[in-house]
């Protein structure tokens, strides 16, 4: 059942869902289904839409996991041009129920997810009206199977330009695409290429987060012409921790593991916390 929600809370909530409705990510819904929806506040003065979706991922079949760790530029050879593509939205831009949109590249037809399961309600002021029912169209953030479709999305995208280029270095994690060739003649042609394979799929590449010139921020390591380095990451470890500050931090134990070269199991008993307390 949904929460009850402050009326800063729901004024906020509408706002986001009115958002969300104008991209086409929404509609209105007679979906069965129905899970709480909240906002919070950013640190920007923003807010941002939550969907509480764990009992919808308790009847899905998990995917298997596509990129066990990230990719390590280490083996990009010394003095190779490189260019970092940021894709806009990734989950986002990925529609659910192909059959209802015939338009979509043929790839899409690997998705098969019924849209309807991940409705929700949005509640009104001392329930002045009729609570309104929205579903998503497109992958919803917080589903669990989310991540997965997008690196195979986005794989999918990327792989007639690396046949195309087999010889450079095409890498991707999720919405970060990495590009590096011995010839900058050559790596212009790949940004080209890659540019309009991800337009062909309906995915959006965010202009101003396109890096061309050292130094490049990659998956959490700055990169130089002649080497890498992890970027800086603060711990704050509190005596009463929220679950907003263990997701920080598990946060940033994830971007450090691969660079230590640790495996995910010492981290289990944290990923626990987030689960809670299920009685209540």
């Amino acid at each position: 059942s949904q929460w009850s929600l402050s009326q800063e809370w729901l004024q906020n909530l509408q706002q986001l869902v009115d958002e969300q409705l104008s991209l086409g990510h929404l509609q209105p819904s007679s979906s069965p289904w129905n899970t709480p929806v909240f906002c919070i506040p950013k640190k920007s003065g923003k807010w941002r839409l939550l969907h509480d979706l764990r009992a919808v991922n308790a009847v899905i079949e998990p995917m298997h996991v596509l990129q066990p760790g990230l990719p390590s530029p280490v083996i990009i050879p010394l003095e190779w041009p490189l260019i970092d593509i940021d894709l806009k939205d990734c989950i986002f831009a990925i529609p659910l129920h192909p059959d209802d949109a015939p338009h979509l590249p043929s790839f899409y037809k690997v998705l098969p997810i019924c849209h309807t399961r991940f409705a929700f309600s949005v509640p009104t002021l001392n329930h002045a009206e009729s609570m309104k029912r929205f579903h998503w169209t497109v992958l919803p953030h917080g589903m669990c199977n989310s991540p997965t479709i997008c690196q195979r999305v986005v794989n999918l995208t990327l792989q007639p330009v690396c046949c195309q280029f087999p010889d450079e270095t095409i890498y991707h994690y999720m919405d970060d695409i990495l590009l590096a060739a011995k010839e900058h003649s050559v790596l212009c042609s790949i940004q080209v290429a890659v540019i309009q394979a991800v337009q062909a799929a309906g995915l959006i590449v965010a202009p101003k987060k396109v890096q061309q010139q050292a130094l490049w921020h990659y998956l959490g390591r700055k990169i130089t012409q002649q080497t890498f380095y992890p970027q800086p990451l603060k711990f704050c470890v509190k005596d009463n921790s929220t679950l907003n500050d263990l997701q920080k931090l598990l946060g940033s134990l994830n971007w450090l593991r691969p660079i230590l070269g640790l495996s995910t199991e010492p981290l289990h008993p944290l990923f626990d916390l987030l689960r809670g307390n299920p009685d209540l």
